[in-house]
């Protein structure tokens, strides 16, 4: 068995509540098929002193900020009210602190103007909680601030938006680090939901609403059973037994977005489970997922998540990939 993963959560001032026990939940309860733990989860402060937390309640941590030095990854949660967010700095100590780990390193909502106060995200493509988006440019104008998504992975630096996002940036890392299987088993044991996309804000994922003999649910069913196949906009409004018009319209009302949008992202997803969980070749995938050609899958995989076929495979699956057909 493979060392257990060593995280680290960092507490500042006003953490919020609800962030800084994201990371214990989440990979904390990470197991391998054998029911092992995957992660070990500690939280500190940088003094070991307690804090106040944004639930009007104070944490006392058990450790203090020795443990960022050998951890694997680092995790700060958001604040609401630290000197990160009102004038753009930190106290020097919580910077070298951030800046001298060698760990991979991650920030929930705001704990992203912690790491860009301390110089982690100067060039870098980043998100935080779109009500903090105005501010964040104005005080770090050499980040690249994409506030639409729900996190961005920059490689060793990773980034999420508000609350929930905090979610959905644990479970990524937990998929990316062990495959989907554990992720989604860590999720169910949360009861969260196992998927919703990072990339552009218009591949999240949006739960279907209850199927009635009015609504589009019914015609979506059936296209999810035929992704493999193309289906034109004609197409879907003929199974709903409505006007092209009309469909569009309520398709709209239900998920948010187009058909033809909405099309695009099951089949991105179903590639990226098949390319998560088949040997199959990236020609047969291309294929099955609706996308027809290898090119074409590639050009969305990348528009969605920034990754070709293959790369995507390497990270998820860590084995080399298997050769298109």
């Amino acid at each position: 068995m493979n060392r257990v993963h060593e995280v680290a959560v960092l507490a500042v001032d006003n953490v919020v509540g609800f962030e800084l026990g994201l990371p214990h939940k989440l990979l904390g309860g990470a197991t391998d098929a054998a029911e092992r733990p995957l992660y070990r989860v500690r939280v500190c402060t940088l003094d070991g002193e307690p804090v106040r937390t944004s639930a009007g309640y104070r944490i006392l941590p058990d450790h203090d900020g020795s443990i960022l030095a050998t951890a694997d990854t680092v995790v700060v949660p958001g604040t609401t009210d630290h000197q990160a967010l009102r004038d753009g700095t930190v106290e020097p100590a919580l910077a070298r602190a951030l800046t001298g780990s060698n760990a991979r390193i991650m920030s929930i909502c705001t704990g992203a103007f912690v790491l860009a106060a301390a110089g982690l995200l100067d060039g870098r493509r980043a998100s935080t909680h779109w009500m903090f988006a105005r501010r964040f440019r104005t005080l770090f104008p050499a980040v690249e601030l994409d506030p639409d998504v729900l996190f961005v992975d920059d490689g060793d630096v990773l980034t999420s938006a508000g609350n929930a996002a905090g979610i959905d940036l644990c479970l990524h890392v937990v998929r990316r680090d062990h495959g989907v299987e554990v992720a989604n088993r860590s999720a169910r044991r949360a009861v969260v939901a196992a998927w919703r996309d990072g990339g552009q804000a218009q591949f999240i994922e949006r739960p279907l609403p209850a199927s009635d003999s009015s609504g589009t649910a019914p015609t979506r069913a059936w296209a999810l059973a035929r992704l493999d196949t193309p289906l034109t906009l004609t197409d879907l409004a003929e199974h709903a037994m409505t006007s092209v018009r009309t469909f569009t319209r309520r398709f709209r009302e239900e998920t948010g977005m187009s058909p033809n949008r909405w099309l695009v992202q099951q089949r991105v997803e179903r590639a990226r489970r098949l390319l998560e969980t088949t040997d199959l070749p990236v020609d047969r995938i291309a294929a099955d997922s609706g996308f027809g050609t290898t090119a074409s899958l590639r050009q969305h995989l990348h528009s969605a998540i920034g990754l070709s076929p293959l790369a995507y495979r390497r990270i998820y699956r860590g084995a080399d990939p298997v050769p298109a057909g």
